[in-house]
């Protein structure tokens, strides 16, 4: 066995998605609700999860993030339904986009991950007020 096998072996790829399955399956299978700040945090490892399952699964890497990031968004969306989403979480999302923006434009290798980043961010622009600067009145991080 060689050394990029044996690595291999012992470490197997990231998957956002499946990070973001399992960490809301849980939230709401111990408490019934969506904790804002465990979203917050899951939302907050979207660029780390764009370089290590971009890099470590190079067939599947950018599918799987980006499957990760718009399910967060998903939930982000319903909650602004229901009017529980809370500006923080707003906030978050938007650094975590502009973050895997600038990660994306850092390698040749990712360029096709800053058409998730567009549209995630653009989904995310939707929920915004109509002067797409705040959110309920408040200022929203932008770049």
């Amino acid at each position: 066995m060689d050394t990029q096998e044996a690595t291999t072996e012992l470490s197997p790829p990231t998957d956002y998605r499946a990070f973001v399955v399992d960490v809301l399956a849980r939230m709401t299978r111990t408490s019934g609700r969506i904790d804002q700040m465990i979203l917050r945090r899951c939302i907050g490892l979207a660029s780390s999860y764009l370089v290590t399952d971009v890099t470590m699964n190079a067939e599947e890497g950018a599918r799987t993030w980006r499957a990760g990031f718009n399910r967060l968004v998903d939930v982000m969306v319903a909650l602004h339904t229901r009017h529980e989403l809370e500006v923080e979480t707003v906030n978050t999302a938007s650094k975590a986009c502009s973050e895997c923006w600038g990660v994306a434009g850092s390698w040749r290798e990712m360029d096709e991950c800053r058409e998730g980043v567009k549209a995630i961010a653009t989904r995310l622009k939707g929920l915004l007020d109509s002067n797409g600067k705040t959110y309920h009145g408040q200022a929203i991080y932008a770049p």
